[in-house]
């Protein structure tokens, strides 16, 4: 029963992922407003609508177009996402068959840090270009358009064509067109299509269960299962244990996630046949020879600011001058008046070693001088506030809650998070194929870690199987992750890659 169970379960949990999960990208418009002067009702100032100017020159037959752009998938866009020539500055041109645009202006914003994205708006004649503005998960803009009969003749009775809105993303849902979202009433055909597929894997579930000798699922091994270490991979780990355990029901798991060096730590101290598991971002430190890595998963992340630095992109450079101290406010580099402030990990961290490693080419960062992230302590010398927190919630905590601060840390942790906002290195945004391609270079292998070879029937060794097969790698896909299998170089996850 099993083996049948999971032949079915598997594919249903990867074809669900596909089609709810897994980040899409899509691109929507709507116009919530096509009107001319004459389909205006009664105003108090009759007529005024219809004698609209450009430059003091009365419009012939004026009309107004609001139209809103909005991410309607399920990842965020970024700048690079939009499929035009990296020397196009336009990401979606919108045009007004029989009419010419004389006055464009910016009316709504969801996010205040899309202004500086939209300055590249231009027109010309009947054409809107809209720039390349990267967009987070539910983002949207609203521009409004004044525009004329384009042959300068008024027009008879009756509506102009509707506008024509083209753009293209890469990767995005279908063929990465811009598509029109109305709204809508009732179930949409996506929605029922995912509800007829659900019943249907609902009723072959039954029958292989109903047709099965046996109720226990495959692998399944008993017992309680210690797991330590990194903070970064704790929310993947406590969701596959919560998984493992609703069809294993002889396993329990508690949990002692304090940072990847303490975790090792832990297992070292613990010996061999203790029922504990460490992960670990990286590898582990010289002097524990007993202990044993397996690659788990290709994890990413990514620094944050607080969302007013006004800062939102870094180069390594920059980044380097930011933790050596020589940058000491975000104006210096393009950003807003305000103190740099820098929050990190803890010593022992897996995420600060990575960050060390991979970002500030092995120089270690300094001390902390500061408790509350905000003000030096009393006798420390005079630079930037530094300080330091046991944990990645921790540390996005504070960063959205202190005035011009910095901080890093995994990237399905951090995103959507308020008073954040995700930094991208050398213009890239934290992603597989950029980091999988050596042009984002924030990464590191999450391991875990045995206390020499666990018995093969033992829960730890189980759990890592578990970790590492299909239902698993699931898991570990939605925290935007990726299981190591699936890299274009899988070699990255091996101990020492290159960078």
């Amino acid at each position: 029963m099993a083996l049948a169970t999971l032949g079915i379960v598997v594919p249903g949990i990867a074809a669900i992922y596909e089609f709810l999960v897994k980040g899409r990208k899509r691109l929507g418009y709507r116009v919530q407003m096509d009107t001319t002067a004459n389909d205006v009702g009664e105003t108090a100032a009759p007529g005024a609508l219809g004698e609209l100017s450009n430059n003091g020159v009365p419009l012939v037959d004026p009309s107004i177009v609001l139209l809103r752009i909005e991410n309607t998938g399920r990842t965020n866009i970024d700048e690079h996402d939009y499929a035009v020539r990296d020397d196009d500055k336009a990401g979606i041109r919108v045009s007004f068959p029989g009419r010419r645009v004389v006055g464009l202006v910016v009316t709504e914003l969801s996010d205040e840090n899309l202004r500086s994205s939209l300055a590249g708006l231009t027109v010309r004649d009947d054409l809107v270009e809209l720039p390349k503005v990267p967009m987070n998960r539910h983002d949207h803009y609203k521009v409004l358009a004044a525009l004329d009969n384009s042959d300068g003749v008024k027009k008879g009775d009756g509506p102009y064509p509707d506008p024509i809105v083209v753009g293209t993303i890469k990767g995005g849902v279908g063929d990465g067109r811009i598509i029109e979202t109305r709204s809508r009433t009732g179930t949409s055909k996506r929605a029922m299509a995912l509800i007829a597929f659900l019943a249907l894997l609902v009723v072959a579930q039954s029958v292989v269960y109903f047709r099965s000798d046996a109720g226990t699922p495959l692998d399944c091994a008993a017992g309680t299962l210690t797991v330590t270490g990194s903070t970064a991979f704790e929310p993947v780990v406590r969701d596959a244990a919560k998984s493992y355990q609703e069809s294993c029901t002889e396993a329990a798991f508690s949990f002692e996630m304090r940072g990847s060096g303490e975790g090792l730590l832990a297992l070292d101290r613990a010996g061999e046949n203790s029922g504990v598991l460490a992960f670990s971002d990286g590898e582990k430190p010289d002097g524990m020879p007993g202990l044993v890595a397996r690659p788990i998963a290709f994890v990413l992340f990514t620094l944050v600011v607080n969302a007013d630095t006004g800062v939102r992109d870094l180069t390594t450079a920059q980044i380097r001058r930011l933790y050596s101290g020589e940058i000491t406010n975000w104006k210096d580099i393009g950003g807003r008046d305000v103190p740099v402030r820098l929050i990190s990990r803890n010593p022992g961290s897996g995420t600060r070693a990575a960050f060390q490693r991979r970002v500030l080419s092995g120089t270690r960062e300094p001390g902390s001088n500061s408790d509350n992230c905000r003000d030096r302590d009393p006798g420390s010398p005079v630079g930037v506030v530094r300080c330091a927190r046991n944990s990645t919630d921790e540390v996005l905590r504070s960063v959205a809650d202190t005035p011009g601060a910095l901080g890093y840390s995994e990237l399905g942790a951090a995103t959507d998070r308020q008073g954040l906002a995700l930094v991208r290195i050398d213009g890239r945004p934290a992603t597989v194929p950029d980091a999988d391609h050596g042009t984002y270079p924030f990464w590191e292998t999450e391991l875990g870690y045995t206390h020499g070879d666990p018995d093969a029937h033992s829960l730890a060794a189980s759990f890592l199987r578990y970790l590492t097969n299909q239902v698993g790698a699931d898991i570990i896909r939605t925290h935007g992750d990726r299981p190591c299998a699936e890299l274009a170089n899988p070699q990255l996850c091996h101990p020492n890659p290159v960078p």
